[in-house]
């Protein structure tokens, strides 16, 4: 049987936060709201950007009203979602390791035009995968899935930062290694299930070699 590895990516591998409140701002100022913070932001991240941007706004705004702040939101963050995003220390050098003996695939809520454009900049070569209209987001294990297909994997090691990402893997029967660097704290991700942590970018190979090994 063979194992890959499936990875989250905003708050896993790259730190996307400031890129993202950017262009969630951008769109709230041309529709007439006000600006987000981080620490705002940071709670919306991680059940796709049309969540993202309804929870940017008053509550009770309307489903038409979201839609046309997110018409906005799209387009500026793909074509800016480079600005300042950068992986996590450590996390290219984690990578290199794991490639040496796994395929590697990233899946995301964000858009997937979004997340193939900064795959193809960061991590080149690694399949990726954004939501689209054909494949149900996560915590639906479809992307799972469809991931381990393409790099060839019958099973995964599935790698996150938040609550949504415990329930993807449960969802997909895969085990799932949560980080502590990303958007969620670590009594979050213990509440939705969390079983195996990982503190620091450069143990991340080795973690994940302890759950594949059952160490």
């Amino acid at each position: 049987m063979k194992t890959g590895i499936i990875f989250d990516l905003d708050g896993t591998l790259l730190n996307t936060l400031e890129d993202l409140l950017d262009a969630t701002n951008y769109a709230l100022a041309q529709c007439g709201y006000p600006a987000r913070t981080l620490v705002e932001l940071r709670r919306s991240v991680g059940n796709g950007a049309e969540n993202q941007i309804r929870m940017c706004l008053p509550a009770g705004t309307s489903p038409e009203e979201v839609q046309r702040v997110l018409k906005i939101y799209k387009p500026y963050y793909t074509e800016h979602c480079q600005v300042k995003t950068r992986p996590y220390d450590g996390i290219l050098e984690s990578l290199a390791i794991l490639k040496e003996n796994y395929p590697i695939a990233v899946v995301s809520n964000k858009p997937d035009a979004a997340v193939k454009s900064l795959c193809a900049q960061v991590f080149p070569g690694i399949f990726a995968l954004g939501e689209t209209p054909d494949c149900p987001r996560k915590p639906a294990p479809d992307m799972v899935y469809k991931a381990c297909r393409a790099i060839g994997a019958d099973t995964c090691v599935y790698v996150g930062d938040s609550e949504v990402d415990v329930r993807t893997a449960k969802n997909a029967g895969v085990p799932c290694l949560s980080v502590l660097w990303g958007f969620r704290d670590r009594p979050e991700i213990e509440a939705a299930g969390g079983r195996f942590f990982c503190d620091d970018p450069t143990e991340m190979a080795q973690k994940i070699e302890e759950i594949i090994h059952g160490q």
